[in-house]
C-alpha cells in the first residue's frame, strides 16, 4: 500500500517508514548487511515526480503539415530527433539515479538512528505511522468519476447521460469533466479521495448506499441517497465483490439476537437524518439497473 503510493504523506515520513522497514528486516545498521532495492522501500512515483516534465508538442493541424512532418521524421531529421530523444532519456535516467542515491542516503541516516530498536518495536512504529492516515484499512481503487446526477425523476432503464460533475456535498467540491479519484472501500464507509490527498472529498456509510451495479465491464454505478455516481474503472468486479462482503457483514451485525425482541415496530417510518449523518445500516438491496450485469 505504501509502495504503491496509496498512503498520502510527506517524503520525510516515507523515508522514516523505509528506515523502520529496514530495522524490522535487518535489525541494526551494518555495512555488511545486504540492502534491498530502493523500490522495495520507497514509492518510485515520488522520485519520478521530481523529474522535469517532458516537452509537449501539439500535433500539426492541417493534413499537409502532418504529411511534411511524417516525411521529415522518416529521413535525416528523424535520425536527429531519435538521437535527441536518446540523449534526453539518458539525462533523465542519470537524474533518476542521483535522486535515488540521495533518497537512499537519507533513509540510511534515519536507519542508523534506530539502533537498538527491536523488530516488534519497529513493526509497531511502522503500523502506527501508517494508521495516522484516516483511510487506513480501506482498499483503494483507481477510478474516473464521470457523472454525479440526481436520482429524482430518473426513469429506470433510461440510457446514461454524461453530465458536468456537481458537488457530492457542500464540503466536497468537484470540477467539470471526468476526475481521476481513489475509491476507498472500508468496513464502515465508502470514501472518495483525490489521489495524494489525505482527507476524503466525501464519505458514505453503508446506511446511505441504496444500490450499486455494473452497466458494463468498465462502468460502475453507486447510488447514494438522492444521487447516482458513475465511475469508469477496470476493477468493476473487485469493487462489487468487496461491497457485497461489507454490506452483508453490516446487515448481519444489525440482525437482532434471537432472545432480543426488535426495538421498534415494523410499521414505523424510517427516521430521516440530515445530510452527512450516518444512520445504522438498514435493509439494503443490491438493485442493478435494468440490463446490467453484476457480481
Amino acid at each position: 500500500m505504501v509502495l504503491r503510493g496509496y498512503v498520502p504523506t510527506s517524503e520525510e515520513t516515507l523515508q522514516t517508514l523505509a528506515a523502520l522497514r529496514l530495522q524490522s528486516l535487518n535489525s541494526d545498521f551494518s555495512t555488511h548487511t545486504p540492502f534491498p532495492r530502493l523500490e522495495e522501500l520507497f514509492p518510485p512515483h515520488v522520485l519520478h515526480a521530481r523529474l522535469p516534465p517532458l516537452p509537449h508538442r501539439p500535433p500539426p493541424k492541417c493534413r499537409g503539415a502532418r504529411l511534411r512532418a511524417g516525411l521529415l521524421a522518416g529521413g535525416l531529421w528523424g535520425q536527429v530527433l531519435a538521437k535527441q530523444r536518446a540523449e534526453r532519456d539518458q539525462r533523465l535516467r542519470g537524474r533518476l539515479r542521483e535522486e535515488g542515491a540521495s533518497t537512499m542516503a537519507a533513509i540510511v541516516e534515519k536507519w542508523k538512528l534506530l539502533q537498538g530498536m527491536g523488530r516488534p518495536e519497529a513493526m509497531a512504529a511502522y503500523v502506527a505511522l501508517v494508521r495516522e492516515w484516516p483511510g487506513f484499512g480501506s482498499t483503494l481503487f483507481d477510478v474516473d468519476l464521470h457523472a454525479v446526477r440526481p436520482r429524482l425523476g430518473a426513469v429506470q432503464g433510461q440510457p446514461w447521460q454524461w453530465a458536468i460533475l456537481t458537488p457530492l456535498s457542500l464540503q466536497s467540491p468537484v470540477g467539470p469533466g471526468p476526475q481521476r479519484l481513489w475509491l476507498g472501500i472500508g468496513a464502515k464507509a465508502v470514501s472518495l479521495y483525490k489521489p495524494g490527498e489525505p482527507e476524503p472529498l466525501d464519505s458514505f456509510c453503508y446506511g446511505r448506499i441504496s444500490s450499486f451495479g455494473a452497466s458494463d465491464s468498465s462502468t460502475f454505478r453507486l447510488s447514494v441517497e438522492d444521487r447516482d455516481l458513475l465511475f469508469e474503472t477496470s476493477q468493476v468486479d473487485e469493487i462489487a465483490q468487496l461491497l457485497n462482503t461489507y454490506l452483508a457483514s453490516a446487515g448481519a451485525q444489525r440482525l437482532p439476537r434471537p432472545q432480543e425482541p426488535p426495538t421498534s415496530s415494523p410499521a414505523s417510518e424510517p427516521t430521516v437524518l440530515p445530510q452527512g449523518l450516518c444512520p445504522a445500516p438498514g435493509p439494503w438491496q443490491h438493485r442493478p439497473p435494468v440490463g446490467s450485469s453484476h457480481s
